[in-house]
């Protein structure tokens, strides 16, 4: 059994060893595990934290943006969304917050965390005067489309995420087919990645939808795209832009949007209170380390459990910073 399996077997173990007591002390959380690669890191040392160190028993729940939100606003599961990319969701979880349904808890799970549009190197070295996003529309022969190489291709969302309905009506808004774009869907994570590794590898020039800190960006050196067009405000960005295109008539230009990523917690998990919700408050991922941890995590294909050993064996500085110091012994003791 490698070093790996077996840090995550002890910690299963010592898990298991807990009384019933400090379980019943915190009670059962249910956590989103999100489907890309920071979100699954965070959720599983969110897991080990809460049930080393402050008893409690924890579901981790798959999920993605969209759906993961609703089902918290609808159905109060599950009761954390650790790295909730809040841009996609912003008029209805300030209608949810307003109303006390939900509670944003940590305002930075990830320092430096953003997204929106980016080129590869290739075009930044290439072509330094294609610096915005308006320069690079007016080049779509740069970029053409597989399948229609007439068009220029610009790589969107995968489907299930926020940034996809974003993608989609920024499209729009920006006239882009008329100026010769087509709207490109990866299909899932793993064929947006695939894209941009492919397009750099060939030293041809990608643009299209990403964000940072991830593994992918820091290695391939992708760079984010200004936009020259004023921000177009809150009422056309949460109002229609980071809505479904029937609910979206009529987009208008705008920048985008400075991305906001929360931990949100519902207002069942509120009413549980105690340490184990504090915790969230207090905890922050350095974009460092997080980028150090996604890069660990790919090149050693690890799934977010065995990231988390990882991480909490080699950063204790970072989350003992999160923890109290009793709660820290006993996580310490569990690794």
């Amino acid at each position: 059994m490698s070093n790996k399996f077996k840090g995550i077997a002890a910690f299963a173990v010592g898990a298991a060893l807990m009384s019933s007591a400090a379980h019943a002390a915190c009670g059962d959380i249910s956590i989103a595990e999100m489907n890309w690669a920071s979100a699954e890191l965070m959720a599983n040392v969110d897991k080990m934290i809460l049930e080393a160190g402050y008893g409690c028993n924890v579901e981790l729940i798959p999920g993605a943006t969209t759906t993961t939100f609703a089902s918290m606003n609808e159905k109060a599961q599950p009761d954390v969304a650790p790295e909730l990319w809040a841009n996609a969701v912003a008029e209805p979880l300030n209608a949810a917050v307003d109303e006390g349904r939900m509670f944003v808890v940590n305002e930075g799970p990830i320092v430096g965390a953003g997204d929106g549009y980016y080129i590869n190197p290739v075009v930044a070295e290439k072509y330094p005067e294609l610096d915005t996003l308006e320069k690079i529309l007016e080049r779509p022969d740069l970029f053409p489309d597989s399948e229609d190489p007439s068009k220029g291709g610009i790589l969107g969302c995968p489907a299930g995420w926020g940034c996809q309905l974003i993608g989609a009506n920024l499209f729009r808004a920006f006239d882009m087919e008329a100026k010769g774009w087509k709207l490109v869907d990866p299909g899932s994570a793993a064929g947006l990645d695939g894209s941009v590794t492919k397009a750099t590898e060939r030293g041809q020039p990608w643009v299209g939808y990403y964000w940072s800190p991830t593994a992918l960006a820091g290695r391939l050196s992708l760079s984010p795209l200004t936009i020259e067009q004023d921000w177009g405000g809150d009422e056309n960005w949460n109002g229609c832009i980071s809505k479904a295109e029937q609910d979206c008539a009529d987009p208008q230009p705008t920048s985008y949007v400075e991305s906001v990523v929360n931990t949100v917690i519902t207002k069942e998990a509120q009413a549980k209170g105690g340490d184990a919700m504090d915790y969230f408050g207090k905890r922050s991922f350095p974009a460092d380390v997080m980028g150090s941890m996604l890069v660990y995590m790919a090149d050693e294909q690890a799934a977010g459990a065995d990231a988390a050993v990882e991480f909490m064996n080699t950063q204790k500085d970072v989350w003992k910073s999160w923890v109290s110091e009793e709660a820290a012994a006993k996580i310490e003791a569990s690794l």
